[in-house]
């Protein structure tokens, strides 16, 4: 066998752990074992019937070939009247790039901005790739801590002590994974003034922002002036529970849309022609199977912080957006790896350990409750039973 060297970049990139364990808990499951899977995080609900029809209805029409790498314009117009309409900014079409799934956004805005020694600040615990990329990118990644005691939100004046003349990009995520937290307006208006003050350029993850609980969405884009400095990342994966389809865009600042348009172009050409047009339905049908989620979404929230908390050794905060719950369980004894263990192999529970997140995620686990309210309440039981 041919013992191939890779390159020293390949050492810097890192995984997504969830892909990980839910591997190890689909072997478990041909092995003959009940396995809850609490780990992955995408939504458990149909992709509306009128999105796969129009999808259906792009093939026979014969939208099967390239199309342009930034995505079609019909797209990039319903993309950008879909932020106006639903009050998160106003965009013209040519701002908008079109990518198979959201991931490509990140690392071409980072590909595209973050140099050699060049920082990015990103949260911890946060989702795995913004580190991942960063360091395959060759910058300096800087984890900023979420603390439980400022109910995972960013601390503002922690922030700023982070900020060298090196930094360049930072990267906030809310509604947040794995925290389910949220910024507030006070939280997006301190960011945005400390972003204009040392000249950041800010990548917002908001591909959760349908699934919330609480006030309005906030995003550092309501602050007058973010919008030059600031790229939004979202997509249709967890809003339409789409996540197979691979659909995602940002809305660059005009002086980027250029080199993040070459990015697609040397690495992924297009996203699949007949796919954009079940994203154009997406976005202009009705809205009633989203709500439908979203209040489904509560009500298992609803019930897993409370019987989390209702088990010796845990204590959970109520998430205010997407679909995770991130309980302490340091009063357990036991680390976050160890405990992530245990569940899946003593009790059949599929979760995420902490650190899957970052080091700040040590004492933690993350519970995706996209799953059905009876196999919610089994896993529950199954924890209990494992803890006490």
């Amino acid at each position: 066998m041919t013992d191939f060297r890779l390159a020293d970049r390949m050492a810097r990139l890192g995984t997504e752990s969830a892909f990980e364990v839910l591997a190890r808990a689909k072997a478990m499951e041909a092995e003959g074992h009940k396995i809850v899977h609490l780990e992955i995080g995408e939504p458990d609900f149909p992709t509306a019937s009128h999105i796969v029809e129009a999808a259906v209805e792009a093939l026979r029409a014969g939208y099967t070939h390239y199309v342009p790498a930034p995505g079609i314009p019909p797209l990039r117009e319903a993309v950008a009247a879909f932020l106006e309409r639903t009050g998160r900014m106003r965009a013209t079409p040519d701002r908008v790039v079109v990518t198979p799934g959201a991931k490509p956004i990140m690392f071409f805005t980072i590909l595209a901005l973050a140099g050699e020694g060049d920082e990015v600040l990103y949260p911890d615990p946060g989702f795995p790739m913004y580190e991942s990329i960063t360091s395959f990118a060759g910058a300096v990644p800087v984890p900023v801590p979420l603390r439980e005691a400022n109910s995972f939100r960013i601390d503002t004046a922690e922030l700023e002590r982070l900020i060298t003349d090196r930094s360049r990009l930072l990267i906030i995520n809310s509604p947040h994974n794995p925290c389910g937290s949220a910024l507030t307006r006070q939280d997006c208006e301190a960011i945005a003034e400390i972003a204009q003050r040392h000249d950041l350029i800010v990548l917002t993850d908001e591909v959760y922002w349908a699934i919330r609980y609480g006030p309005e969405h906030a995003s550092v884009l309501d602050v007058d002036g973010m919008a030059d400095r600031t790229i939004l990342l979202d997509g249709w994966s967890k809003t339409f529970a789409m996540t197979g389809w691979r659909l995602g865009f940002g809305v660059f600042p005009p002086a980027l849309v250029e080199p993040i348009t070459r990015l697609a172009i040397n690495s992924v050409s297009c996203t699949s022609a007949f796919s954009q047009y079940a994203a154009i339905a997406a976005l202009n049908g009705p809205w009633g199977p989203v709500d439908e989620m979203v209040e489904e979404f509560r009500r298992r929230r609803d019930i897993i912080v409370a019987g989390l908390n209702d088990i010796p050794g845990i204590s959970c905060l109520e998430p205010q957006g997407a679909f995770y719950v991130f309980p302490n369980i340091t009063q357990t004894g036991l680390t976050s790896a160890e405990l992530q263990s245990r569940l899946l192999l003593g009790a059949g529970v599929a979760a995420l350990g902490g650190t899957a997140f970052g080091p700040c995620g040590e004492g933690y686990l993350r519970f995706s409750y996209a799953n059905s309210v009876e196999n919610i309440r089994s896993a529950l039981e199954s924890i209990r039973a494992q803890l006490t």
